[in-house]
């Protein structure tokens, strides 16, 4: 196997000099962007060569031995470009507020879906966990939800398009979510993971309207690992359907 021609004592001489003055807990931020940003570069690396192979005529199995997952797995992983495998982990609620987050940003003639288009869905559905929390919070989900409207730019003009792309908000607000499932040791996606993933983006129009709301990550994810907890010792399954 070829060696990568980078080291981590490289890596840790790029944050020094980049930033000199950092204290060391900045430091800590930093180096946790950066690993996931390599984490990232790895995955595209990989979906890259995986289209390639696919492109040549490599079965799944074939990619899938490569890997030294499943074939499954490997099936998975190769769709990660696109809404099946990018949404295969979501639960049946969580990607309904995806596919109402387009519906809204296409009625709305928006150029993109943006985080603030995600957050509405979110509130909006009824009884999932994430409107739950926002509710043990003191919030109230279709106020905040008419809050999130009055942030979002009015409705344009000409005819809705059929495909509405993600903006690079709303891509970063996918990989927060998924990392917060990670972060809660969960092999799904549910609406609360979505909400954690619009609390880690304190800088979007829709992560303040929570935190105004005094919703914040740290109690939020809390509760959510509370719930989950629970619901695992009373349903004795790997994972809640109902997220």
């Amino acid at each position: 196997m070829a060696p990568l021609h980078i080291t981590v004592g490289q890596l840790i001489d790029q944050i020094e000099h980049d930033l000199p003055d950092a204290d060391p807990v900045t430091l800590v931020g930093e180096a946790r962007n950066r690993a996931r940003t390599l984490g990232e570069l790895g995955d595209k690396l990989i979906d890259h060569f995986i289209q390639s192979a696919r492109r040549a005529g490599a079965s799944w199995s074939q990619i899938g031995d490569a890997m030294g997952v499943s074939k499954q797995a490997a099936q998975q992983r190769g769709g990660g470009g696109g809404p099946a495998g990018r949404f295969a982990r979501f639960t049946e609620r969580a990607r309904k507020v995806v596919a109402d987050a387009q519906r809204l940003a296409r009625e709305q003639r928006h150029p993109a879906v943006e985080p603030e288009h995600v957050l509405i869905a979110v509130l909006e559905e009824t009884g999932c966990l994430a409107a739950k929390i926002v509710e043990a919070h003191g919030g109230d989900p279709a106020a905040l939800a008419e809050q999130v409207r009055v942030a979002i730019p009015p409705a344009g003009e000409g005819e809705a398009v059929e495909h509405v792309p993600f903006s690079p908000a709303s891509k970063k607000l996918l990989e927060e979510t998924a990392q917060s499932a990670v972060d809660l040791v969960n092999n799904y996606i549910g609406t609360e993971h979505i909400l954690l993933g619009v609390l880690r983006l304190p800088d979007t129009a829709a992560a303040r309207v929570l935190i105004e709301a005094g919703i914040d990550h740290a109690r939020a994810r809390d509760m959510v690992a509370a719930a989950l907890m629970g619901w695992q010792e009373s349903t004795k399954k790997d994972r809640p359907t109902g997220g």
